[in-house]
């Protein structure tokens, strides 16, 4: 775990400035406590990067969860809530012990990725209010919808009508280096892959503000991150609340728990599928485990006072971008909020919100960069299709929303393009000491056989031989094309040689799937 630390240690650092802001602005929007935010966002690292089998995950407070977590509040109490937040951890390891983690694998590649711009946009969006001086709507309130009155583009209107000066020029010196930074420096040296530019731009951005002080050109505290609505950092880890258990089983404490499981779970599982898809070493987690470790965290976060958890992406994928290689990244990231709150929350209180919203430029435009949206319009209309009503509906409604519109869309258009087929796969090892296996595709293949497909490559021995026949093979969905893709990716390493059979012949150990299937002749 220690072999990438010269890695995992600039990621987390990173992740720490992404999550501290959103761990107290999803608390905000939530109606909880500030310090519930980020006491979620703690465990989420140490204790579900622990258990986790993610090595690229990170978990914490989610704004999926914000709408709910509001309502449970207002409706319960903050402390009764507490005890809901412990039973929905406990039925979340129930559903890890029964194997419901493959739910994760039925939604198509399109929605996924959809599920990823769409995040990138909401991102970008939100973030420029906070980087013109406009800090009315909480960090981590990501419905379009907001908590303060205002939409996502009437919040952007009023913005650019009234930028604040201080928050903006720090700002924009914060992008033009971050931009310079990942794109020149770090091309030229070692050190500057070392140290990453968030950090520089955060300690300027503290110079800044205390070099302005009643200057115009200064900061207010409004704009500035705060751990309290008052500021007060004297008594920040006296702030443990435990769970009133008076009603714990009563039935709107009950419903609540399960509607937290629920939620949460299918969350971190479509995060579990995004953050795979991210990840340069295409490692496959192991859902029901993320399960387990997810469940662990919320019993915990519940009993000491925290917001629900699950595996988010915008933590995710800042630790993807900066570099992160194993979980010690997520686990690190838990200790510097642990180690900055007890230690220097008086410099944290420092941050200019402008700052953190530049660093969260670069990771929104990572996730929704122009390309994928021609590499979907060249997939053709049955990616597409659900790929940006996916975007849409996240970037208009909500995260679940805009989920549920593309799960739809994506669902309609595989009945419509494919019939129903159980045999999908044929698997032949008459002698299964010789290492070889056959496998056989059926005519229709489609992403609702992703996960047993998945179960039997990765069950291949080493040093084995495959051989792939698509000969029967009319309608193969880039689901799967990416399966196989990604499978050869790691064949290499496991020493398993490919042979694929097609009517166009035979090729031994294809170096793209991808393009193999795009040049393939379709057959109506």
């Amino acid at each position: 775990m220690f072999k990438y630390l010269k890695n995992d240690l600039p990621a987390s650092i990173v992740v720490f400035f992404v999550a501290l802001p959103l761990c107290l602005g999803i608390a905000l929007a939530s109606g909880a406590p500030l310090f519930s935010g980020l006491i979620a966002g703690i465990i989420g690292g140490i204790v579900v990067g622990a258990i986790s089998g993610s090595q690229i995950g990170v978990s914490g407070p989610a704004a999926g969860l914000a709408a709910i977590v509001f309502a449970a509040i207002d409706q319960l109490g903050f402390q009764i809530f507490l005890s809901a937040v412990v039973i929905g951890g406990v039925i979340q390891v129930l559903f890890g012990i029964a194997r419901l983690g493959i739910i994760g694998y039925y939604f198509p590649s399109s929605v996924i990725r959809g599920m990823l711009t769409g995040i990138g946009i909401i991102i970008i969006l939100k973030q420029i209010p906070h980087f013109l001086g406009d800090d009315d709507d909480p960090e981590g309130d990501f419905a379009f919808f907001q908590i303060d009155g205002e939409n996502t583009f009437t919040e952007i209107i009023n913005a650019i009508g009234d930028p604040s000066l201080g928050p903006t020029l720090v700002g924009l010196i914060s992008l033009a280096i971050l931009i310079l930074w990942s794109n020149v420096l770090a091309k030229k040296s070692k050190i500057f892959q070392l140290v990453q530019g968030p950090l520089v731009v955060v300690v300027i951005g503290i110079v800044y503000h205390l070099l302005t002080q009643g200057t115009d050109f200064g900061i207010s505290q409004q704009h500035l991150v705060s751990l309290s609505e008052d500021r007060n950092t004297d008594n920040l880890l006296t702030q443990f609340v435990t769970p009133d258990w008076s009603q714990a089983f009563t039935t709107p404490v009950l419903i609540t728990a399960f509607t937290i499981a629920l939620v949460a779970s299918l969350e971190t599982l479509l995060c579990v599928e995004a953050t795979d898809k991210l990840d340069p070493d295409k490692r496959v987690t192991p859902t029901n485990r993320e399960l387990l470790a997810q469940g662990a965290g919320n019993i915990i976060s519940g009993f000491i006072g925290g917001l629900p958890i699950t595996q988010v992406i915008v933590r995710s994928s800042a630790n993807i971008q900066s570099g992160g290689k194993t979980k010690s990244s997520a686990i690190i990231h838990g200790f510097l909020l642990i180690a900055s709150v007890a230690a220097i929350p008086f410099l944290l209180q420092m941050i200019p919100l402008s700052v953190l919203a530049a660093v969260l430029f670069i990771v929104g435009y990572k996730l929704a960069k122009p390309s994928t949206f021609k590499a979907m319009y060249d997939g053709g209309w049955t990616q597409f299709v659900p790929f940006i009503v996916t975007v849409l509906g996240i970037v208009l409604t909500d995260l679940l929303k805009g989920l549920a519109l593309g799960l739809i869309v994506g669902v309609v258009i595989v009945l419509y393009k494919s019939y129903k087929n159980s045999h999908f796969l044929h698997k032949e090892n008459d002698d299964p000491t010789d290492g070889k296996v056959k496998m056989t595709l059926a005519e229709e293949v489609t992403f609702f056989n992703k996960g047993s497909i998945l179960k039997e490559l990765d069950a291949l021995p080493e040093n084995s031989f495959l051989e792939l026949d698509v000969r029967k093979t009319r309608y193969l969905d880039p689901d799967i094309v990416e399966i196989l893709e990604d499978f050869a990716h790691k064949a290499k390493q496991r020493n398993i040689d490919i042979k694929l059979v097609s009517e166009r012949g035979i090729v031994e150990n294809p170096p793209s799937y991808i393009e193999f299937f795009k040049l393939r002749p379709k057959t109506s």
